[in-house]
């Protein structure tokens, strides 16, 4: 069964930043995308960042873009989310997610095939 596993999760002051990873098992890594999506409490999942299979292709959503940079090492199975220059309103559950459509950098959660857990972001005032 196919897993994935992020970590880096913390609280840290605006302005602070985080990185987060995700490991990924039971699928061969350099034949998806992948992407993170967020959750803040009482809203819809939306799309943060995604990276195409070889890394040559990235997308950005508008409210990060400048401020995080995903990329991914496809020996080691992981993906990446730099994220600097972090605001409040970045908090939230962050999630990696894994697309068979490997050259697609999509905004669509419904077009990934995979999910991990989720890992808590915090950013405080």
């Amino acid at each position: 069964q196919v897993q994935l596993v992020e970590s880096g999760e913390g609280l840290v002051q605006a302005g602070g930043s985080l990185r987060l990873s995700c490991a990924a098992s039971r699928l061969t890594f350099s034949s998806y995308a992948m992407g993170w999506f967020r959750q803040a409490p009482g809203k819809e999942r939306e799309f943060v960042a995604a990276i195409n299979w070889s890394g040559g292709s990235t997308r950005y959503a508008d409210s990060v873009k400048g401020r995080f940079t995903i990329s991914r090492d496809n020996a080691k199975n992981t993906v990446y989310l730099q994220m600097n220059s972090l605001k409040p309103e970045d908090t939230a559950v962050y999630y990696c997610a894994a697309s068979f459509q490997k050259n697609a950098v999509v905004p669509l959660y419904s077009r990934y095939d995979y999910w991990g857990q989720g890992t808590q972001v915090t950013v405080s005032s």
